[in-house]
């Protein structure tokens, strides 16, 4: 059975958080965490995780689910520490991205080197559908999606998540410098992919 991240974890509040109030939560007056307020911090950082796990796993709900319920495990389990040096959700959310990494080399592995019982059914179509509003943002997504790797991620940290470009950067593990260049080239790229959907 599929672990579901969005309801069965018990310090998960039901109702929606608002990037606004996740913010509030990264002013911790102590770098060392307990049990009790990693949760917190975890609750209130959980929207705007599963935005950036969906990211990170090309929009595949059951991939970012997986994810995100893995790095839960790794930070209450302490196997992923919190040092303090970046902002905690700086710091969350390059744990997602290495984790979904690590999945990706993981199922890149198995499909390359364990036989293949048939195709399993892509699942992608239909939780894009719910993520899509407007043809407007389907036509954003679509741009996304073309764009570098590198690029399409500083662009997600800094439009979708408010992220300075330096925040971006640490959360890639890239520095200043490198961050600004994939987001002026990705900026660029994405306008012009946009514009030519227009046509």
């Amino acid at each position: 059975m599929r672990r579901q991240v969005i309801s069965s974890w018990p310090f998960v509040a039901s109702e929606a958080v608002s990037y606004d109030s996740a913010a509030r939560a990264t002013n911790a007056s102590d770098n060392a965490m307990d049990r009790a307020e990693l949760e917190r911090q975890l609750q209130a950082f959980h929207a705007a995780s599963f935005a950036w796990s969906l990211a990170c796993c090309d929009r595949d709900r059951n991939d970012a689910e997986d994810v995100l319920q893995t790095v839960y495990v790794k930070v209450l389990d302490g196997k992923a520490r919190f040092d303090g040096r970046a902002a905690f959700r700086t710091w969350l959310f390059a744990v997602i991205r290495t984790t979904a990494a690590a999945q990706r080399r993981t199922r890149w592995l198995r499909m390359r080197f364990l036989p293949q019982r048939g195709d399993g059914i892509d699942e992608r179509e239909s939780a894009e559908r719910c993520l899509i509003r407007s043809e407007r943002a389907a036509a954003l997504v679509r741009g996304l999606a073309r764009l570098a790797r590198r690029q399409r991620e500083v662009l997600e940290l800094v439009f979708y998540h408010d992220m300075t470009i330096e925040q971006a950067g640490q959360t890639l593990g890239i520095s200043l410098g490198s961050a600004r260049v994939h987001y002026e080239r990705g900026k660029k790229r994405l306008s012009a992919l946009l514009q030519e959907e227009k046509r």
